[in-house]
C-alpha cells in the first residue's frame, strides 16, 4: 500500500484578452454593421478605467457616446484594455496495485481546478445603447472554465 504512488499536475496561467468598449449603434452613419463603433474617452474622467471587479469590470463613465445620426467616430484605440486573465491547476494521483504477473489495476484520482479559482470571461463590451447608458456594461456574465471537478477511475492493465 505505500508504494506505486504517482502525483502529476498542470498549472496554466495566462493573461486576459484585449477588448474594447463599444456602441450597439453606429452614430457614423456608414452603414457597416460589421464593425461596432467605439466611444470617445471622457475628458472629464478621472481614476482607473478597470475596476477589476466581476460585477463591473471596467468604469463606463470614462467613455462619452457620440450623438445618434452624427456621423461621428469615437476616439478610444482598438484592444485598449485587458480582460480578465485565467489561472487553474490540474491535479492527479495515481495508485498501480500489482497483482499475478500479466495484471495490474490503477486508482485513479484526478482534480480540475484544483484551488476552485472562477476565471472570468470577457466583460460586456456595449457601453452605450441608443437610448444611453447600458445598465450591464463592463459587467461579466460567464466564467471560462467549470468550477472545481473531481473525477475517480480503475484500470485494469492485462
Amino acid at each position: 500500500m505505500v508504494g506505486g504512488w504517482s502525483v502529476a499536475g498542470i498549472f496554466t496561467a495566462q493573461s486576459g484578452f484585449p477588448f474594447t468598449p463599444q456602441l450597439s449603434y453606429n452614430p457614423s452613419n456608414n452603414g457597416d454593421t460589421r464593425n461596432p463603433v467605439r466611444p470617445f474617452r471622457n475628458p472629464s474622467f478621472s481614476g482607473p478605467v478597470i475596476l477589476g471587479k466581476p460585477s463591473q469590470w471596467f468604469d463606463p463613465s470614462a467613455f462619452l457616446a457620440p450623438p445618434p445620426n452624427s456621423g461621428f467616430y469615437g476616439d478610444l484605440g482598438r484592444d485598449t484594455f485587458t480582460g480578465p486573465g485565467l489561472a487553474t491547476w490540474d491535479f492527479s494521483l495515481l495508485k498501480d496495485i500489482a497483482f499475478r504477473d500479466s495484471f495490474r489495476l490503477q486508482f485513479r484520482a484526478e482534480l480540475f481546478n484544483l484551488l476552485n479559482r472562477a476565471n472570468f470571461n470577457t466583460p460586456n463590451l456595449i457601453v452605450f445603447t441608443p437610448s444611453g447608458l447600458s445598465g450591464t456594461a463592463g459587467a461579466v456574465s460567464s466564467t471560462s472554465t467549470t468550477s472545481r471537478q473531481v473525477q475517480f477511475a480503475l484500470k485494469l492493465h492485462w
